[in-house]
């Protein structure tokens, strides 16, 4: 037992501004969990299934061994002692991540998600679940009154788990790099917990604890090296917005140059900075198809900025586009870094939001719009369908780029065939080389176009002057000349009341992670 009680007055005051604090930074730790799973797994709903479950699987865990601790021994030094390893382990994230990472990948969406978050933040939030029975065992012995003291304790911790949720989704992740606020958030515990040992203690010893953070630091070193195949490869851009981690990289080889835009470590457009051509044959796809379907349109609608090829494409064939994007970040690099502008309007907007508010028609709409690497579910919904027809003028065309399966798992796939059916008279599927040729396993992008009035044919005709990356040129006119048939399958009409698009189409989205793990310099996914 404690001998330090009746407490003081200040003391008192101390305990409850411990429990805001480490209420806050519990949320801090899950809220940024999906910065460092992300770009592995998806931010999609097994990440945030994961993050959720495992913070609370560990506060639980906490709660009842730190009771349990609490009975044994209610001495202050041992709370603020957990408090100390709690700090320390949450420094040590931005240095075990990519091991850890690494590890569980193998495992898949779901499992690998699951356990690489339990070994990232279960040890720290477990012992952070531990400090709540602590407060209340420690502080009632001098209130007396365990109701009133219980409840204010958990009341402070709740406002402050409120506070560092706002905190962090709202100013830390875009103004300060995930690494970072790991680091501040460690450092915080960490004094915490010194505000403790010396403060109250007066243990001068523990302010060598000081200089852990500072061992800690790590300053973000930009991705330059050459890779064994000669290329260099050099990220100019790292930076983090509301809704994603955003990377620019260069690839030069002697007078090659590439630039990619990565988001959350999916690839989200590429061009050669020689030629200004995409890299990529799913952009021409988006670009040529539509445009094949009508060639007298003369106003676009692209939803999805990405590198802004799309829409500019669109623009060097006279026809004015505008632009719905959701993140501003995403509008600023792709101008300063991709050059990009264009005479219609870039709307900074949620594209269904857009879609009840405007009241301009469009010709085309080409949706290009991912979550990682997955189509927001609000808008492959019947209702958004029908929104999108809302805008669009008599024989208009709509177009979507979907991360899709159509071989033995393309349940998702026909099931949003299925709802496009139900708002337009034809579906048509394109797909990239990769879908097409890949067996009954494989996922990639697989264009739908969908429009009224009788079945047409694209007039690629039309398109026989223009442009394409030598890379991609056999691909792309291949796909053009070839559309999808998906083996026969059960399907559901999509809404927003059931769109299970998350949970039953993980296994495209399995292969498009490994394909990226694969193919991308592992510095620029851990970084």
């Amino acid at each position: 037992m404690s001998t330090e009680t009746p407490h003081s007055k200040s003391f008192l005051l101390y305990l409850m501004l411990t429990a805001v604090l480490c209420g806050a930074l519990i949320m801090v730790v899950e809220i940024l969990g999906s910065r460092v799973v992300g770009p592995f797994f998806g931010v999609g709903l097994f990440v945030w299934t994961s993050l959720i479950a495992v913070t609370l699987l560990a506060l639980a865990l906490g709660y009842w061994v730190g009771g349990h601790w609490a009975d044994d021994n209610d001495d202050p030094a041992r709370l603020y002692g957990i408090i100390l390893i709690s700090g320390l382990l949450v420094l040590v994230i931005p240095f075990i991540k990519a091991p850890i990472l690494t590890l569980c990948m193998p495992l898949g969406l779901r499992t690998g998600a699951f356990v690489s978050t339990l070994l990232l933040f279960g040890p720290s939030l477990f012992l952070l679940g531990c400090v709540s029975p602590y407060l209340v065992k420690i502080a009632t012995q001098e209130f007396r009154l365990l109701g009133r003291t219980v409840g204010r304790l958990y009341a402070l911790s709740t406002f402050g788990s409120v506070a560092g949720t706002t905190l962090a989704g709202f100013f830390l992740i875009a103004y300060l790099g995930v690494n970072t606020i790991f680091q501040m958030t460690g450092g915080l515990l960490i004094l915490i917990a010194l505000g403790y040992f010396v403060g109250f203690k007066r243990k001068w010893v523990f302010l060598s604890f000081l200089l852990l953070p500072m061992f800690a630091l790590q300053t973000h070193t930009p991705v330059n090296k050459v890779m064994d195949n000669g290329t260099r490869v050099s990220e100019i851009l790292s930076t983090e917005s509301f809704y994603g981690s955003i990377k620019v990289v260069d690839y030069t080889y002697g007078k090659q140059h590439i630039r990619d835009l990565m988001i959350d470590g999916m690839r989200q457009g590429g061009v050669d900075m020689q030629t200004g051509l995409p890299i990529y044959d799913y952009a021409y796809l988006m670009e040529f198809l539509p445009y094949a379907m009508n060639s007298t349109g003369k106003d676009a609608l692209v939803v999805g900025l990405g590198a802004g090829m799309i829409p500019l494409w669109y623009e060097r064939q006279g026809i004015k586009t505008d632009v719905v994007e959701i993140d501003p970040v995403i509008a600023e690099v792709t101008k300063n870094y991709f050059d990009f502008s264009i005479s219609g309007k870039v709307n900074i907007s949620d594209a269904r939001y857009y879609f009840l508010s405007t009241e301009k028609k469009y010709d085309y709409i080409v949706l290009d719009v991912f979550n990682g690497d997955l189509t927001p579910g609000h808008l492959i919904s019947l209702e958004a369908f029908e929104l999108a027809k809302r805008v669009m003028n008599e024989g208009g065309v709509f177009s979507l780029n979907l991360i899709a399966n159509i071989g033995n798992e393309a349940y998702m796939t026909a099931s949003v065939v299925k709802t496009l059916e139900q708002v337009f008279d034809n579906v048509d599927l394109y797909g990239t080389a990769s879908l097409r040729e890949g067996g009954n396993s494989n996922a990639g992008n697989l264009i739908l176009l969908a429009y009224d009035g009788e079945q047409r044919n694209a007039d690629i005709s039309t398109l026989s002057h223009l442009d394409i990356y030598p890379g991609v040129r056999s691909d792309v006119e291949s796909s053009l000349t070839h559309q999808v048939e998906l083996p026969r399958q059960r399907a559901i009409v999509l809404t927003d009341d059931y769109n299970p698009m998350d949970f039953f189409d993980s296994g495209a989205r399995e292969e498009v992670r490994l394909s990226i793990l694969r193919n991308s310099e592992p510095d620029l996914l851990f970084n």
